[in-house]
């Protein structure tokens, strides 16, 4: 695949040209994305494709009002339409703002992913072979149904050019390069299907052909297979009051969802209460809310390299920097971009970011860490003496404030006096957001480098809780047992808090991170 569209002088020149001189502020992002999608299932190789997509979005502020514009036709025509579109717009909402406020940024600049092994430097009949191997790899037993392998190139190039009646100009170029690889293993015997994947989204990344390396992705498939036939044998999830550990591959989830979502400035102040939601954090809990133990330093991150939400700018032109969003337990920053900060007055980070070419920017996360301790996972581990390691999402529910949630995982491992001992089938846990992260009495010192996937979080560290029993809801009592029937059912851990990290523990290269979270109450 080539990036020629973002090449071309006379694109750019009839961009430029397009803007209006007469506004308060305008821009056209250009957006050119493409992928390349590869996949092997039960052996066989599947219609490999590619997909195209570009298009141009015409911003303009003026008077007060706000006008949006997307379109697939960049002739002069084409464009001329949008920006009589986008002024449109932005007249009919003058006076109606909820802020007035233009963005400022002119910034220049430019970002590219980082690559190391450029992915044509593994040509196509080597992919594909790499597929194949990871496939048989997978299929080692009659009761393993059904298994795949694959692989997704995505290449995504960004020009946005900004303007002003006042002649101010920017232009911000932005190249991203990404590579999500993926296996999965489903096994059944009788009635139980048990399916174990390649970390879900945990191990995508910008670069080339050396993502699949950094995480181990040629070494993992043996391993996927023997844990889903493992957990055909496998014990249901243990009941009670116990210790959970959460791995990386989970923890991603976990972390999106209890502090990256709640601490959307524009969720905060309302504007997705009947679209995705809002939060149980208020403006008033920024500076002082104890979100966490003061172990618990949370940053913001984009500039990490080779992480899947990476980049140099935001949407609006700002500079991506590294902000703490909880700093030793306390609140202190929420994830809003330019406009959402002057609405609230409260300070925000680089995150005005849109989905694609005909989306407008809104808050949306970027990469999260949870900045690492001194512990090591050996400590944390041998500190268990009766508890469950969680691994790998695969349900999720939680409420529209992002406060209670409910979480299943594909494996689990029981730990008993400091050792795993075996693989229980079906866990999961929940908790309430808004108080489990204040327990949190641990955090491991970095063991490997960072990962995110797209606006989801990115973390380094394993961490332990100590919650109060008093914290915990009742356990609920086992259903009654029904003559001539049978039950599925997932065992729940009921958990006051969570995190994030960066690798899964079964990876051959013998990193782990997670979180733990003590006596808590796991119930059917």
């Amino acid at each position: 695949m080539t990036d020629l569209l973002i090449e071309s002088t006379v694109l750019e020149d009839r961009l430029r040209a397009a803007l209006p001189s007469d506004v308060d502020y305008t821009s056209a992002r250009f957006v050119d994305e493409r992928s390349e999608h590869l996949s092997v299932r039960r052996n066989q190789l599947e219609p490999m494709f590619t997909e195209y997509d570009t298009g141009v979005m015409i911003t303009i502020w003026n008077g007060g009002g706000l006008g949006y514009a997307a379109t697939t036709d960049l002739s002069e025509t084409g464009l001329a339409a949008a920006v009589d579109r986008a002024r449109y717009w932005a007249g009919v909402t003058a006076g109606a703002m909820v802020t007035t406020a233009a963005p400022t940024s002119h910034a220049v600049g430019s970002y590219s992913s980082p690559v190391e092994v450029t992915w044509d430097t593994l040509p196509l009949n080597d992919r594909l072979e790499l597929l194949q191997q990871q496939s048989r790899l997978l299929g080692i037993d009659d009761r393993i149904v059904n298994w795949g392998a694959s692989l997704v190139r995505r290449e995504v190039d960004q020009l946005l050019l900004t303007a002003s009646r006042e002649g101010d100009t920017g232009r911000i170029e932005q190249r991203f390069r990404f590579v999500y690889p993926s296996l999965t293993a489903t096994a059944n015997e009788g009635t139980n299907t048990q399916t174990r994947t390649f970390g879900g989204h945990a191990f995508c990344g910008q670069g080339g052909a050396e993502v699949l390396g950094r995480y181990g992705f040629g070494d993992a498939a043996s391993q996927i297979a023997e844990q889903a036939l493992e957990l055909l044998t496998a014990p249901n999830c243990p009941t009670g009051v116990m210790d959970a550990l959460l791995a990386p591959d989970q923890m991603i989830l976990q972390i999106h969802e209890s502090i990256g979502h709640p601490l959307e400035l524009d969720r905060i102040l309302g504007d997705e209460r009947n679209y995705a939601g809002t939060s149980f954090v208020t403006p008033g809990m920024f500076g002082s809310y104890q979100y966490g133990s003061e172990l618990l330093n949370v940053t913001f991150d984009p500039t990490v390299p080779g992480q899947l939400a990476s980049y140099g700018f935001d949407d609006d032109g700002t500079p991506a920097e590294r902000q703490h969003l909880i700093e030793n337990g306390i609140l202190v920053r929420g994830l809003g971009g330019t406009v959402s900060q002057e609405r609230s007055g409260l300070p925000g980070v680089a995150n005005s970011r849109a989905q694609n070419w005909n989306r407008p920017p809104i808050d949306r996360m970027a990469n999260l860490n949870v900045e690492p301790g001194d512990s090591t996972v050996e400590e944390l581990i041998g500190s268990i003496e009766h508890g469950v390691y969680l691994h790998t999402n695969n349900s999720w529910s939680i409420d529209d404030s992002r406060n209670k949630f409910q979480f299943g995982c594909e494996y689990g491992q029981r730990i008993e006096n400091g050792e795993i001992v075996g693989a229980v089938r079906n866990p999961g846990y929940r908790g309430i957001s808004s108080t489990f992260w204040r327990s949190l009495s641990g955090v491991t010192a970095l063991v490997l480098w960072f990962y995110a996937i797209g606006n989801l979080p990115l973390a380094t560290a394993m961490m332990r809780f100590t919650p109060g029993i008093e914290d915990f809801p009742t356990v609920p009592p086992s259903p009654p047992a029904v003559a001539g029937a049978s039950f599925t059912s997932s065992s729940i851990f009921t958990v006051p808090m969570s995190g994030s990290g960066s690798s899964i523990a079964w990876q051959s290269r013998k990193i782990c991170s997670g979180i733990l979270a003590s006596r808590v109450a796991i119930s059917i």
